[in-house]
């Protein structure tokens, strides 16, 4: 790959300012390699981080200005605390200053006096009369490690239809699987897509990756049958038709080869949503809901307050009436108190939705998991939606998230995701993201962060310029880290972080020294320092959730077939000649194959001796990954039953179904949640798991 070469590539003022202000003037796609961002990105990153350096004579003001403030400041936005200890920054304070801490639990306290975790307020007075503010989170010195190993199934819940499904996966199909996986199989935990709020409007993005709202669910998981209201409907025929509707959907995705159609079963919850928002709350009912609204507060009359205006105005807020742009306008609380009954709706939709998801962790731990249910983190939300409507503060206008060019992808990527404002999240004690975690974590046995190294780091894309005219802007790790490790312990949940690719030097040691699982997968794990071969078991790390497959990659079927390579080339994805692809692939599996062999991993199924099967090839797999320390080894769900396609391509966008195929067996025939509780098949492989059960 021949990556383009800057043409403008920053002046040494420029370049000093964009350090200060944590801009990357530089990116290394490769150790042996270094790539200078070019001027233009570098200044109109800084545009969005509110610096002019638009001339030379702008760059020297703000320079002047930046270095001036950094020296004359006593202490940073956010300061950070490990295990009680305090921050080494205060070491640099002049002598004789005074520090009084102000506790989240509402104490006054000095630094001498051991602190509890939380986000405290400290103001620190030097004897001149100088005072300067901060806060101060203090966090476990790292999270504790899982109790033993756990086994679990990973899955993407709107594949997972049951037999009482509304044309897509559901929460109560969560709760079954929990409870069933956990009782009958051992299953520690169950690992599902992210399942925050979509952005509305036919036809929505199906992908669950560009959400609306990260800290809001969406209804559209909802069983609607699991709503108490739903028993005292005013018009109970009319709901009956709507199961009819919402049957015909389901045996139309499983017996009639039909892709899952979120809209269509949107359609039809929302209008049975209406129907129960008609009944009245019991006394008890009302009163939990009033908890939820008040404990919620501003985030979640934000996000009711934006649905009920996406009504009206469509979901794009760009396009509202200017007034409304604004969520703390005049107009927009005049809007609010105008579309009241409306914005409770939203906010009640929010609550049921809330409700189920606990239901479902519930039915996992009472099941017997360690972990329960495993959420996963978007990396961002969507520009149009919620969440970047309501914190417009601490979004940065005109940039999206992407990824550099690589050896991989000589473009780049934009996902179309705005980056947070690493000024404005230390300037508020981080708050945005505490909120956020806090609220994953009210049903999350564990929690998935998508592409955690951007606690680190993000590429930043400015609109309108190709990925390739980005670069990296930088974030306080220690401080995003403290918050993280600080609401996980709070709810007693586990974090994995999402590794995969190129990941800066040191980040998995940091993450590592902070309790934070990495993401293995098996065929990436290779000595890439040595001979390229198959990493052996016992040289894999022990802090990770192992895996055979994910989401976004070939099951492991199709990748033992070669069928992956062959799926690519009739969506003419392939870069090189299809022979070439299928050569290395098969030379991939096979030493893979080999590995499995010489270590007596490749066994007949059902006491037979034929290892040349499929089924008993990835049952070796998972015998491997058994082999592997891995404190959590994962089983993605369709490979249980065979099934050969991905549920995301990488690269496509309507040339493949991505995000709307049920789960199948290895002859393309969707599967039911009840299949798969009868399945022999997914109950050999996960036998083969029982080894690595405690």
């Amino acid at each position: 790959m021949t990556a383009p070469r800057p043409a403008d590539p920053p002046s040494e003022d420029l370049s000093r300012l964009a350090v200060l202000h944590g801009v990357a003037t530089s990116y290394s796609p490769s150790p042996d390699r270094t790539v200078a961002a070019s001027a233009t990105a570098v200044t109109l990153t800084l545009a969005a981080l509110g610096v002019d350096a638009s001339t030379p004579g702008a760059v020297r003001a703000a320079l002047a200005a930046r270095e001036g403030e950094l020296g004359e400041r006593l202490l940073p936005p956010t300061l950070v605390g490990w295990g009680g200890s305090p921050p080494a920054a205060l070491a640099a304070l002049p002598a004789g200053t005074r520090l009084r801490i102000d506790t989240e639990q509402g104490e006054s306290r000095t630094a001498a006096d051991g602190l509890p975790p939380g986000v405290h307020r400290l103001t620190a007075t030097t004897p001149d009369g100088h005072t300067a503010t901060a806060h101060l989170i203090v966090a476990p010195p790292r999270l504790p490690a899982p109790p033993g190993r756990s086994c679990g199934l990973l899955v993407q819940l709107y594949s997972l239809l049951s037999r009482r499904s509304w044309g897509m996966g559901d929460l109560g199909d969560l709760a079954e699987l929990a409870g069933w996986a956990g009782r009958s199989l051992g299953a520690g935990f169950i690992q599902v897509n992210p399942l925050h709020a979509a952005v509305p409007g036919a036809p929505t993005d199906p992908s669950p990756y560009r959400p609306s709202s990260r800290r809001f669910p969406d209804p559209v998981h909802l069983r609607i049958e699991d709503v108490p209201e739903a028993t005292y409907v005013d018009d109970p025929e009319r709901l009956r038709a709507l199961l009819e509707r919402a049957g015909r959907l389901r045996e139309a995705v499983l017996r009639q080869g039909a892709l899952i159609d979120r809209d269509a079963v949107w359609e039809l919850k929302r209008e049975a949503l209406e129907l129960l928002g008609e009944v009245p709350l019991g006394p008890g009912r009302r009163a939990a809901y009033c908890d939820f609204l008040a404990g919620q507060g501003q985030a979640l009359e934000d996000h009711a307050t934006w649905c009920a205006l996406a009504e009206v105005h469509g979901s794009d807020w760009h396009r509202w009436p200017t007034g409304l742009r604004d969520p703390r306008s005049a107009e927009t609380a005049q809007a609010r108190n105008g579309l009241m009954d409306r914005v409770d709706f939203w906010s009640r939709l929010a609550w049921l939705t809330d409700t189920q998801l606990t239901a479902a962790q519930r039915a996992g731990r009472e099941a017997g998991m360690p972990v329960g249910i495993v959420h996963d983190l978007a990396v961002g939300v969507h520009p149009v939606g919620a969440d970047a409507w309501a914190q417009q503060e601490y979004f940065a206008a005109g940039m999206s998230v992407g990824a550099p060019p690589d050896a991989f992808n000589a473009r780049g990527q934009d996902w179309g995701l705005p980056p947070w404002r690493p000024d404005r999240l230390a300037a508020s004690g981080y708050a945005p993201f505490r909120e956020l975690l806090r609220a994953l974590f009210r049903y999350a046995g564990a929690l998935r962060i998508d592409h955690v190294m951007g606690l680190f780091r993000l590429w930043w894309v400015p609109q309108g310029h190709p990925p390739t005219e980005g670069t990296y802007v930088r974030y306080d790790a220690e401080a995003m880290l403290a918050v993280l490790v600080l609401e996980a312990s709070r709810a007693g949940a586990l974090v994995i972080g999402e590794d995969l690719g190129t990941v800066e030097p040191g980040v998995r040691e940091t993450l590592r020294e902070r309790g934070v699982l990495g993401t293995s997968v098996l065929w990436f794990e290779r000595d890439w320092e040595g001979d390229g071969r198959p990493l052996p078991p016992e040289s894999w790390r022990a802090d990770c959730l192992a895996t055979a497959t994910t989401h976004d990659l070939p099951s492991t079927a199709a990748r033992l077939t070669g069928e992956h390579v062959e799926l690519r080339d009739s969506l003419g994805l392939l870069t090189r000649p299809l022979e070439e692809e299928r050569a290395e692939a098969a030379a991939d599996a096979g030493e893979w194959l080999s590995l499995l062999s010489r270590l007596g991993l490749l066994r007949g199924t059902g006491g037979g001796s034929d290892t040349s099967s499929e089924e008993a090839q990835i049952q070796a797999v998972h015998r491997f990954l058994l082999r592997t320390p891995a404190r959590m080894v994962g089983v993605w769900l369709p490979d249980g039953v065979g099934d050969r396609r991905p549920q995301n391509l990488p690269g496509t966008w309507d040339q493949y179904p991505n995000w709307r195929l049920p789960i199948a067996d290895a002859q393309g025939r969707p599967v039911t949640l009840e299949d798969l509780a009868a399945s022999p098949r997914l109950h050999a492989l996960m036998e083969v798991l029982g080894d690595g059960r405690p």
